[in-house]
């Protein structure tokens, strides 16, 4: 497949920022059944929930809508969407044939078990095969531990590191390169490591993070990845002096625990944040590292600062989120209120409320960087002013840009550019 152009010159992207608009984003939350146990999430195999999955023909129809209204980009979550690996294929393959170019699916991993099986390249072959006779731009796997054992041992899926290594290969070879999916947590550099801001000072604490971040970025490098995105933590614990106090409606989507492992204070975020913004430049030469160096001043900004964020989410206005149960809408997989329909991305929209609740990175990240674009047209004064008071922000916006075009915007379709990558090595917008 050959190198995609830049999203920002496609005249059907374009046309929403004309309107004050992002390009649209649905999330479908296809099922909510999983066969892992990862403490940060509430659809653990060993969580006493209802279990529920969409009707196919229902989600065709939905997807249907969707390309009408002007969603660019559809991602198929669970779950574990790879239980059904077939129905989601067959999705896939619905909403590339109603022009929705950028799709997106992925794993827990389970499928990277018994990898000393006679059988298992057979049949990793089998599902990249399936894989990549569709259109999917991008294929993630979870991993939440730069310790491949304690990984295994917090989602209860044991071997799964060693048979991601041996599969990284056959997906290359049909020309998938997956993305790995970090969901940040206190065991990312290993659960003997946890770090908790109250036993330790704010250095030690920062100090551990970015070891664990830079321990993480060289594993999954040496297992074979070239595409890393980081999941920010997500806690549905009650509000306590140790924890950041929200009303996020956590039952909705369910990827969310009150388990200590995720969750966190202000200050613990704003460290959290600062150690994966300081941490990225170290590998952005060697792998493709989606999360953005932007949103993460803006969060570091918002926890350490109480600043508000420069963008307000778009979570409601450009994306939104369908639950598995009923298949209804919402604005995002946090917020409970229905939306009765998708409305028309061709149209302006009126003033955004940024309800400011979590850090869902699915639709935070790409807020901070393509709001700019549709304020440059919606409101250019303002954006004006943004510019003037917060210059660094628009610095590493650029920043950014330059280096996910030297990505490939992340086309997990195409070998990454190293040569290309290697000018952003050591060289962030300080």
């Amino acid at each position: 497949m050959a190198a995609m152009q830049s999203p920002l010159r496609s005249l059907n992207n374009i046309r929403p920022l004309l309107r004050g608009r992002l390009p649209g984003q649905l999330v479908i939350q296809y099922s909510n059944r999983c066969n892992a146990d990862c403490p940060q999430c509430g659809m653990r195999r060993s969580e006493k929930i209802a279990r529920s999955t969409l009707d196919k023909d229902h989600v065709k129809n939905l997807i249907d809508n969707a390309a009408e209204k002007g969603i660019k980009s559809l991602s198929f979550t669970g779950g574990e969407p790879l239980i059904f690996l077939d129905d989601i294929v067959e999705l896939t393959n619905h909403a590339s044939a109603a022009g929705i170019p950028y799709v997106r699916t992925g794993t827990n991993g389970f499928i990277f078990r018994d990898s000393e099986s006679l059988d298992f390249e057979n049949k990793i072959s089998r599902i990249a095969e399936k894989l990549a006779g569709t259109k999917l731009y991008t294929f993630w796997i979870s991993l939440d531990s730069a310790e491949p054992g304690d990984h295994e041992a917090m989602r209860g899926l044991a071997g799964v590191v060693r048979g991601i290594e041996k599969a990284l290969p056959i997906f290359h070879t049909h020309g998938i390169y997956p993305s790995v999916n970090l969901g940040i947590n206190r065991a990312t550099g290993g659960r003997l490591k946890q770090p908790f801001l109250r036993s330790s000072g704010e250095d030690e604490f920062l100090a551990a993070f970015k070891d664990s971040f830079a321990r993480f970025y060289q594993l999954v490098h040496n297992l074979g990845f070239t595409i890393v995105n980081a999941c920010y933590p997500m806690s549905s614990a009650p509000a306590t002096d140790a924890a950041v106090s929200t009303d996020l409606q956590t039952s909705l989507y369910g990827a969310a625990s009150s388990d200590s492992i995720i969750t966190f204070s202000e200050k613990e975020k704003a460290l959290i944040f600062r150690a994966l913004y300081e941490t990225i430049p170290e590998y952005r030469g060697k792998l493709r590292i989606f999360s953005p160096r932007c949103s993460l001043y803006s969060l570091i900004r918002k926890f350490g600062e109480q600043r508000t964020p420069l963008f307000p989410c778009r979570g409601g206005a450009d994306f939104f989120f369908v639950e598995c149960e009923k298949g209804k809408i919402h604005p995002c997989g946090y917020r409970e209120e229905p939306v009765d329909e998708l409305p028309d991305l061709a149209t302006r929209f009126g003033k955004i409320v940024d309800c400011d609740k979590c850090e869902w990175e699915c639709f935070r990240d790409p807020s901070d960087v393509l709001g700019p674009f549709a304020d440059l047209f919606s409101q250019p004064f303002k954006l004006a002013g943004k510019i003037i008071n917060e210059p660094h922000f628009f610095r590493l916006l650029i920043e950014d840009l330059r280096y996910y075009r030297a990505c490939g915007y992340f086309n997990g379709r195409i070998a990454p550019q190293t040569k290309a990558m290697q000018r952003f090595a050591l060289s962030p917008a300080c």
